[in-house]
């Protein structure tokens, strides 16, 4: 084990952290491919489909919330939730949907996916910078891979998803537009330690992973299900090795719950 100067023990060794990054790198390689074809096709369907109008009726823009509130720096659950039975109803209101009117329908939720790709890539990257400055102790190695590991599989996502929008004419996000990313800057900012950002990476990572999640139930087009069901997966396994990272074995639900899925009035554009 490897002990930080700020009370925080990492309680795995670094070789298992190590074999857990590479099985996890493994698993995100071997579903570029499907990644890729799902938003391509996800492309021409956009461009194909009759117009927002069919799009907007999307189910998934019922999306779930409560994220505002969720960030804070506290020892995370051992990934026990609700099912999936727990979707929320909510609808949006005019003035929110009028809000994020350049991405209507599927393009709206790639919007999203983007964003969230984005936040997630942002809050790796302060991590490292922050462990460079020395602000969170002494971070081990195994850690540092972890997160540059992570960090570039969270860009792979944002580029295949900023493609689907660049080939319908929109343009790409490549900022953070959603509401609660002041949050999200400030609790990192907050952090003293390696577990209080794994902490708050894991809440990123549960909410990608449900997100998607709730996508390949709720949207109509094939090929944002696809995308979003290949992603997923590996979303899921960046919350496992966290749950590992915090001491504490995740335990699989008999099905992963979707009451921590975005929605789509956290757009900002």
């Amino acid at each position: 084990m490897s002990t930080t100067q700020r009370g925080w023990e990492l309680p795995l060794s670094e070789a298992q952290l190590d074999r857990l990054t590479k099985d996890m790198d493994e698993a995100h390689r071997e579903t570029l491919p499907a990644m890729r074809a799902g938003a391509a096709a996800l492309t021409e369907q956009v461009r194909d489909a009759d117009g927002p109008a069919d799009r907007g009726r999307r189910s998934f823009l019922l999306g779930a919330g409560g994220v505002g509130a969720a960030f804070v720096l506290a020892a995370c659950s051992s990934g026990k939730g609700s099912s999936s039975s727990s979707a929320p109803t909510d609808l949006e209101s005019p003035a929110v949907a009028a809000k994020a009117e350049t991405y209507t329908g599927d393009l709206r939720i790639v919007a999203l996916a983007v964003a969230l790709e984005n936040q997630a890539v942002g809050a790796y990257k302060a991590t490292l910078a922050a462990a460079k400055a020395g602000k969170l102790g002494t971070v081990p190695p195994a850690v540092a891979s972890f997160v540059t590991k992570a960090m570039a599989q969270h860009t792979d996502h944002a580029q295949a998803w900023n493609a689907v929008l660049t080939n319908a004419g929109k343009p790409a996000i490549t900022n953070v537009p959603l509401s609660n990313q002041a949050q999200v800057t400030a609790a990192l900012g907050k952090a003293k330690n390696v577990g209080e950002v794994a902490a708050l990476a894991l809440q990123l990572e549960d909410q990608a992973a449900e997100t998607y999640l709730f996508a390949t139930s709720n949207v109509k087009s094939q090929g944002a299900i696809e995308t979003a069901a290949t992603i997923a997966p590996v979303e899921a396994m960046h919350a496992a090795i966290l749950h590992f990272v915090l001491g504490q074995y995740p335990v699989p639900d008999a099905f992963l719950p979707v009451n921590k899925a975005a929605k789509t009035s956290l757009l900002t554009v």
